[in-house]
């Protein structure tokens, strides 16, 4: 019988995306594999930050999969992709500029957080409002991100205790990470400003 993987390799981006929004798990793991690479080749020459390009790929094919119900695509698939991740290096290096300006502008104005009564009130709100927004992720995102981030899991031990794909645990986590890191930023700049 003919494996999967075998299948869905000699499906076309076009064929391959149906199955996806068919939540064909294997179809995005033959999706994942077919673009992977060529997202993170992409963001790594533009960037020349491997850690952040690797970041970004997994961002972007986290996103095709929360959202392969509503991609409507009037390109090729390839074609989506490309411009999807220059948007996603785009908003990176917009974030990136603005925290570059952030800390010149606390250098010029010899501002510091470095008190250390402020400092402790700040990550005790910190480290609160990072409860709150956990608890705030969708069910089967968090039950992941802690066991990942908080229990120390592998990728592959959360998979087996919950009965999902290691691809499953990685969107999980990537769109759990992603929520964070905006809510964050956002409680982050408002304790700035």
């Amino acid at each position: 019988m003919e494996s999967m993987l075998t299948k869905y390799g000699s499906f076309t981006d076009e064929q391959l995306l149906e199955h996806v929004q068919q939540n064909s798990e294997e179809a995005f793991t033959e999706l994942y594999h077919r673009f992977w690479k060529k997202l993170f080749v992409v963001a790594a020459n533009k960037l020349q930050d491997k850690a952040v390009a690797e970041e970004l790929a997994q961002d972007l094919l986290a996103d095709v999969w929360q959202r392969r119900h509503s991609i409507r695509i009037t390109t090729t698939l390839q074609a989506y992709m490309a411009v999807s991740m220059k948007y996603k290096i785009i908003d990176y290096l917009a974030h990136l500029n603005h925290r570059q300006k952030y800390q010149a502008y606390i250098q010029s104005t010899g501002t510091s957080l470095d008190h250390g009564t402020e400092k402790w009130l700040n990550f005790e709100e910190l480290r609160v409002r990072l409860e709150q927004y956990v608890n705030d992720l969708p069910e089967k995102c968090r039950l992941v991100y802690q066991l990942s981030k908080e229990q120390g899991y592998k990728n592959q031990q959360i998979a087996q205790e919950k009965g999902i794909s290691e691809k499953t645990v990685e969107a999980h986590l990537t769109r759990a990470l992603k929520v964070l890191r905006r809510k964050l930023s956002h409680f982050l700049f408002s304790l700035l400003f």
